[in-house]
């Protein structure tokens, strides 16, 4: 049996688009047929071990969905963390880590889908700094505004830092180019 060159071009081609459209459904499908969350923040009603500040948990205010670009973009994480605390390298290490999973729990109970793309793109983690818990409270009421999950971790006061101070803010997972909208002018920590 001879098959020629265009049966198999187009067999190709076939075979490539079933893969990406399947590949959108099962990013898309949940979204678009309701069956996961959508973008929104909703409170967290879990007690947690660790120091967090329960003002930052609540609804997201607005943007309550999700778009096509959103799903097929990049997701990070941001962390920024305050210099003017002068914590050690360890204890801003252990504040992060704080952050990060205070997002996550948050991120896995509302958003699993955004959960699932961040963790697919290797859970990418961005530490940027900032002075002062203005510009952290500033920050925090941005990502509020346009739904991006947060956690704002308040230290216990146990070492080094003052109880209730607040020594990171943690962003995301979220679309990049969200959050470079609102801490895409920070430097490197």
């Amino acid at each position: 049996m001879h098959i020629s060159s265009d049966s198999v071009k187009l067999l190709a081609t076939g075979v490539l688009g079933f893969a990406l459209g399947a590949a959108i459904i099962g990013v898309m499908g949940p979204i678009a047929w309701g069956s996961e969350p959508k973008l929104i923040i909703a409170s967290d009603d879990d007690d947690s071990d660790y120091e967090t500040d329960s003002e930052n948990e609540g609804s997201a205010g607005g943007n309550s969905s999700s778009s096509l670009a959103d799903v097929l973009t990049e997701h990070k994480m941001i962390l920024v963390v305050r210099t003017d605390l002068q914590m050690t390298k360890g204890k801003a290490a252990a504040q992060c880590c704080h952050a990060t999973l205070g997002c996550y729990k948050k991120a896995i109970k509302h958003l699993p889908m955004v959960v699932k793309i961040w963790e697919r793109s290797g859970q990418p983690k961005i530490t940027v700094q900032t002075k002062g818990e203005d510009s952290l409270l500033i920050l925090q009421a941005q990502a509020k505004s346009v739904g991006i999950t947060h956690c704002l971790v308040r230290d216990a006061g146990r070492t080094q830092i003052a109880a209730g101070s607040a020594t990171v803010l943690g962003l995301g997972p979220a679309p990049k180019h969200k959050l470079d909208q609102i801490t895409g002018d920070l430097k490197l920590y």
